[in-house]
């Protein structure tokens, strides 16, 4: 039996630390959605080849806590391309205490919308081409 392994870039790493804890010693929540927001939006603002805005988290659920001290690993995957929208599942990774076992920790399904420098929807191009590769 294969254990499961990320799926997607690797596309952030950070280090969990006191100041984002809760009252029980564990990291917010919130925090590590803010960690995939960041990785989902370079993800999506590399495939527009601009700016790009969340619109929706669908499906997250936590599986396991993350702790401090634990490096975070968020990984990203372009799963669907609309006219002006993307969807990009992220999952979370951790490694516990900087070295140890590699765990998920949660994923969900972001979407983004490119926009202009007026927040207007624009088309995502049809280029694939691959930013900073």
């Amino acid at each position: 039996m294969s254990e499961e392994q990320p799926q997607g870039k690797l596309m952030i790493q950070t280090m969990a630390m006191p100041a984002d804890t809760n009252a029980a010693g564990d990291i917010f929540g919130g925090w590590v959605v803010s960690q995939m927001d960041f990785a989902a939006g370079i993800a999506a603002g590399q495939r527009a080849h601009g700016r790009v805005v969340t619109i929706a988290i669908d499906a997250m659920k936590f599986i396991r806590p993350v702790k401090v001290g634990d490096l975070v690993c968020v990984y990203t995957d372009v799963e669907h391309i609309g006219r002006t929208s993307m969807k990009i599942h992220v999952e979370a990774w951790v490694q516990r205490d900087r070295y140890g076992k590699h765990e998920k920790v949660t994923d969900a399904l972001f979407t983004f919308v490119a926009v202009d420098k007026h927040g207007r929807p624009v088309p995502v191009p049809d280029d694939v081409t691959p930013v900073g590769d």
